[in-house]
C-alpha cells in the first residue's frame, strides 16, 4: 500500500508515546510504498495525540522541556494557519497554543492585537477555525490548546463551546481574562469534556492566591514572566527564577513560562531556572503576519522553531 507522508523540518522517525511512531519531515509530499506480508487494520503516520498532562509526564521522564509556540488563527488566513500548525508540529513543538482572534484582547501586546485585527478583518469566524482544526488535528502528533477570551466562549454558551472544541480534537484551553473566583463553571464544563483548563499566575499574584490558582489549574501552570501584556522583550526578568521556585514549592504540576520569551537564549535561561516548558507567542505571530507571502512566513517560522528547539536540547 502507498502512504503519503508530510515532510517539514527534517525526515525523522521517532518513537513518541506508546507504540506509535511518527515520521517527521518537510512540507512537500513524499510517497513511501510499504509491502505488508500480514494483514493490517490500519497504519498511523503520526503518534496518537495525548493530552497536556501526559505530554509533560512523557517529557519529564526524558528530562526534556516543552516547547509551546503560539499563533493566531486566521492570520494571514486559515489555510496558512493549518500549514503553520503542521510546520510547528514537525519541527518538534510539544504543545501548540492557537489564539482565537478577539476584538478586545486585553492581555495581548501590539503584535498579537494586530494579528487578531487582521484575522477578524478577513472574516475569520469561530466555526471556520473549528472546521480547519477538525481536518488538521488528525495529522498532528502534539496536542492543541486554544487561547480564547471569555466573552466569545459565553456568546456560544459554555456547554456548546466545550463540546465543540472537544469534538474538534482540542485538548487544552487558556482563558486569560477570567479571575479564579469565576472559573468554577468553566472548570466544571472543561472537566466534563476532558479539556484541560490552564490557569495563569503573574509576578503580582499574592502567594496564597497563587497556591489556589496552581491547585485549580489543569495540564500545566502558566507563569506570566512579567507585568503587562504579551510581546517580545530584550531579556527575561530574573524574578522569574524566584517565582518558579515558589510555585514548585506549592505544586508538583509542570510550570511553563510565557510572555516575553523570544530568543533561544531566553529559552535556555528559563530552562536553567527550572521551568518545565516555554511559551513563545509574539515572535511567532510576527513572522507569519508580517511576511511578504504565506510561503515566506512558513519558511521563517520553520527556521525560528528549529532554533528554539535546538536551545532546549
Amino acid at each position: 500500500m502507498a502512504i503519503a507522508l508530510k515532510t517539514n523540518c527534517f525526515l525523522q522517525q521517532q518513537k513518541r508515546f506508546g507504540k506509535h511512531f511518527l515520521l517527521r519531515s518537510s512540507n512537500k509530499l513524499s510517497t513511501v510504498s510499504i509491502k505488508a506480508s500480514t494483514p493490517m487494520a490500519s497504519l498511523a503516520t503520526h503518534a496518537q495525540t495525548v493530552g497536556l498532562s501526559e505530554t509533560f509526564t512523557a517529557l519529564r521522564q526524558q528530562n526534556k522541556l516543552a516547547l509551546i509556540p503560539y499563533i493566531t488563527a486566521g492570520d494571514p488566513d486559515l489555510n496558512t494557519t493549518s500549514e503553520a500548525l503542521k510546520v510547528l508540529d514537525s519541527c518538534g513543538s510539544d504543545i501548540i497554543e492557537l489564539g482565537i482572534p478577539y476584538s478586545d484582547p486585553l492581555a495581548d501586546g501590539p503584535v498579537i492585537q494586530a494579528a487578531a485585527t487582521r484575522a477578524l478583518a478577513r472574516g475569520t469566524k469561530f466555526d471556520a477555525i473549528i472546521s480547519m482544526l477538525r481536518k488538521v488535528i488528525p495529522e498532528l502528533s502534539c496536542p492543541i490548546a486554544l487561547f480564547s477570551y471569555y466573552n466569545p466562549i459565553l456568546r456560544r454558551g459554555l456547554e456548546n463551546f466545550m463540546s465543540t472544541v472537544r469534538d474538534a480534537g482540542v485538548h487544552g484551553l487558556v482563558v486569560p481574562d477570567v479571575p479564579l473566583e469565576e472559573t468554577e463553571l468553566l472548570r466544571k464544563e472543561a472537566l466534563k469534556n476532558n479539556i484541560e483548563l490552564v490557569l495563569l499566575t503573574t509576578p503580582t499574584t499574592p502567594t496564597e492566591r497563587m497556591k489556589a490558582i496552581v491547585e485549580a489549574s489543569e495540564g500545566f501552570v502558566y507563569l506570566v514572566s512579567s507585568v503587562g501584556v504579551t510581546g517580545a522583550r530584550a531579556s527575561v526578568s530574573v524574578q522569574v527564577q524566584t517565582l518558579l521556585k515558589e510555585i514548585k514549592e506549592a505544586t508538583s504540576k509542570p510550570v511553563a513560562v510565557g510572555f516575553g520569551i523570544s530568543k533561544p537564549e531566553h529559552v535556555q535561561q528559563v530552562a536553567g531556572w527550572g521551568a518545565d516548558g516555554v511559551i513563545v507567542g509574539s515572535a511567532m505571530v510576527r513572522l507569519l503576519g508580517e511576511a511578504k507571502s504565506p510561503e515566506e512566513g512558513l519558511k521563517k517560522l520553520e527556521e525560528y522553531t528549529k532554533s528554539l528547539k535546538a536551545a532546549l536540547r
